[in-house]
């Protein structure tokens, strides 16, 4: 069959299907969002091995959490609402609201999340009622498609109609565009270049945008708690969650005795500028990332620069040697190593995270350790970002944990900084459209001119 003839059967497929559970109640449709994520829970640690074995990168154990996590997470979050008919009223105003399927979704998905994201795209779609093509990235297809074979299986179990989950077995850019143009709404989560492609798609789209945490630790925290936190977040499954610490930035006067709260914790600090320059040769060479080391731990990272670093070292520490453009440390780095910069005054942290997130990473995420609620409030009104994260691991909160209220999700919206057309977590809200009863209210009366402009 030619591109264009799989295309057409599949959006054949997806419409029927979607045709049929726009007619189910809430209790179906919650019945089917929950066998979704229950079956990637209940396989997580046999997609997690196969994610680690066909990708080559990240960390198994943290994909076995991050699959019963983001499960687990999402379903709770989406098992209390609704999606299905009138989803709320408002008698004060005289509106009801009913909600509507958009169709069918396009979920292009990244090979650093190959399970969760589909996972995570289909419990939104089929929350409101539409049905799902997901086109994998051509280096995890195997592992996403068998994530989607076991949705599958979970979804016939309950009678869910045929093909409302389907995935291009063999993905090409192709495919995968030309999914985008016929699709009724896309979610791309991935390299820019497609969230690109998916924008210029013609269909409304939900995007991300690059990551670059900037971590501020404030004065007169808890410095051994922020590097507990920090590099929690920064292991996590070898950094390549878009949302995981990338720089870490101090009070000049406490930087060191931050440095040695990081060593207590498994925190390796390199201030020696030789060193240094390897790790900047080898991990950006001719200025872009080095995507053979995405997700490699750090001793094979380290051996790559050719800088003895020990074995109890779980993330590594670079002194980077200025902000912004002025190195290029300062960038995105899709592993366990971070850089630093310090400050004098909370002022001048808030304008070295700032350059760093608009050098890279403008609108997406960052983190203050801190128990001074003017610095919080301070960072959330001057940064170009969609979620401060406060004093919690960024990589395993900014997507939506117990301990926040961010929407659980895998697609990190990054407002107009980023190109996104959305600031903030992906949900199922996204896939709804929404129908506006509005009542005439005879009763309502217009204020004297007077009082409305006063």
């Amino acid at each position: 069959m030619t591109d264009g003839e799989i295309l057409q059967k599949m959006l054949r497929q997806s419409r029927q299907a979607q045709a049929e559970i726009e007619k189910c109640n809430q209790a179906q449709v919650d019945g089917f969002v929950r066998a979704i994520g229950k079956a990637i829970y209940d396989n997580a640690e046999l997609l997690a091995r196969e994610a680690v074995d066909e990708t080559g990168m990240g960390v198994y154990e943290d994909k076995v959490a991050k699959n019963k996590g983001k499960s687990r997470m999402i379903w709770l979050s989406l098992k209390d609402k609704r999606s299905v008919d009138i989803i709320k009223e408002e008698p004060e105003k005289g509106l009801v609201y009913v909600a509507k399927p958009k169709g069918v979704i396009a979920a292009i998905t990244p090979t650093t999340n190959p399970v969760v994201t589909p996972m995570c795209n289909a419990m939104f779609a089929l929350k409101g009622r539409n049905s799902i093509i997901v086109a994998p990235h051509p280096r995890s297809k195997r592992c996403s498609a068998h994530a989607v074979a076991l949705m599958n299986e979970a979804l016939n179990k309950l009678g869910a109609p045929e093909h409302l989950i389907q995935i291009i077995e063999e993905p090409t850019m192709e495919l995968t565009q030309g999914l985008m143009g016929v699709a009724d709404a896309v979610v791309a989560t991935g390299g820019m270049g497609l969230v690109k492609a998916a924008y210029a798609s013609g269909k409304p789209a939900y995007g991300v945008g690059a990551g670059n945490v900037q971590v501020i630790v404030d004065r007169e925290y808890d410095y051994e708690q922020a590097a507990k936190d920090i590099i929690a977040g920064r292991k996590f499954d070898n950094g390549i969650i878009c949302s995981g610490e990338q720089c870490v930035i101090t009070p000049a006067e406490k930087h060191e005795e931050i440095m040695a709260a990081f060593a207590k914790h498994g925190g390796y600090y390199i201030r020696e500028a030789e060193q240094i320059e390897r790790f900047r040769k080898v991990m950006f060479p001719e200025g872009k990332i080095n995507t053979k080391l995405v997700g490699q731990s750090v001793q094979h990272i380290a051996a790559a620069a050719g800088v003895p670093v020990p074995e109890w070292a779980k993330i590594v520490i670079l002194q980077s040697s200025g902000k912004g453009e002025l190195d290029i440390l300062c960038k995105e780095k899709m592993f366990p190593y971070m850089n630093t910069l310090s400050y004098n005054s909370f002022e001048e942290a808030i304008d070295i995270a700032k350059t760093n997130l608009f050098y890279e990473g403008a609108g997406h995420t960052a983190v203050v350790h801190s128990n001074n609620e003017d610095h919080l409030r301070e960072a959330g009104r001057q940064l170009p970002i969609s979620r401060l994260v406060v004093n919690q691991p960024s990589s395993t909160g900014a997507g939506g944990s117990i301990h926040n209220g961010f929407n659980p999700t895998t697609t990190l919206g990054c407002g107009s900084w980023g190109n996104n057309s959305i600031s903030e977590n992906l949900s199922y809200e996204h896939l709804i459209n929404v129908s506006r009863i509005g009542y005439f209210n005879k009763e309502a009366k217009m204020p004297e001119d007077a009082t409305i402009w006063n």
